[in-house]
């Protein structure tokens, strides 16, 4: 019978190697809920964090077509630990599954050229002004479709603060661009980054990102890098980061 683990230590083995941000935050207690298939001795488990599940240890169909791994959400990312849990997310939910690939990024710290990041940050255009996230723009940000996966997993503004942390590129009043955390975990944040229709491939992203990194490198804190395309890895790249490799996923239609 699938479970909701209390103590997240009960999981450690399962998810020991796992280099994903919101594994360590749901490790640490601070976000994110871990299921296994036996809360005593599990040998399969599951990470959910926002809109993705990571799944490890022997594949289990119960734990993996349980409703409340998913919630009330229509649409889950699953990120398998091995093939035998792709073959069982392919034959439990078939046609409605599409399998991706997802491109990961070295963790590292201390491999940014901190003087190039700042010269990104002062080449952006005067017409715009670029913010750290406090309290009113994380509620703006909430109240935004486009950009609200960089604040959604936080409850409130005072567990973003702790374990937060974002820019924002305005246009006048409005956000135009956001680089701010998915997840938070002890020193470091799994970045998300958002650009309004209409203001894409003006480089803000670009600057949002850079200061958010300054940020972190002012913190020592680890700005996680997870990509969905080509085109983040590239941004990533430019950045100062590293390409790792590329790794299976499912984007889920879920019950």
């Amino acid at each position: 019978m699938a479970v909701k683990l209390e103590n997240p230590e009960k999981a450690e083995k399962l998810f020991a190697g796992w280099q994903e941000g919101c594994i360590w935050s749901a490790m640490q207690g601070i976000m994110g809920d871990i299921y296994v298939d036996n809360e005593d001795n599990p040998v399969s488990g599951a990470v959910v964090s926002g809109d993705f599940v990571f799944l490890a240890g022997q594949p289990d169909k119960e734990l993996l077509l349980w409703k409340l791994l998913c919630g009330e959400k229509k649409f889950m990312i699953f990120v398998p630990g091995s093939d035998d849990w792709n073959e069982m997310i392919e034959a439990c939910y078939g046609s409605k599954a599409e399998k991706v690939i997802r491109y990961a990024i070295k963790k590292e710290r201390n491999i940014f050229d901190r003087e190039r990041l700042e010269k990104v940050v002062m080449s952006l255009s005067g017409e715009y002004r670029a913010s750290f996230i406090d309290e009113e723009l994380f509620h703006q940000c909430m109240s935004l479709e486009w950009c609200r996966d960089g604040v959604a997993n936080y409850p409130d503004y005072a567990l973003y603060r702790q374990y937060g942390l974002g820019v924002v590129i305005q246009k006048g009043e409005e956000i135009v661009a956001s680089c701010s955390s998915y997840a938070g975990f002890r020193d470091g944040i799994e970045i998300e980054i958002d650009t309004k229709e209409g203001y894409r491939r003006l480089g803000l992203a670009y600057v949002c990102a850079a200061k958010l990194i300054l940020e972190c490198m002012d913190r020592q804190w680890l700005p996680s890098w997870d990509a969905h395309n080509l085109m983040s890895v590239g941004l990533a790249k430019k950045l100062g980061y590293h390409f790792d490799r590329e790794y299976t996923a499912y984007e889920v239609q879920t019950p």
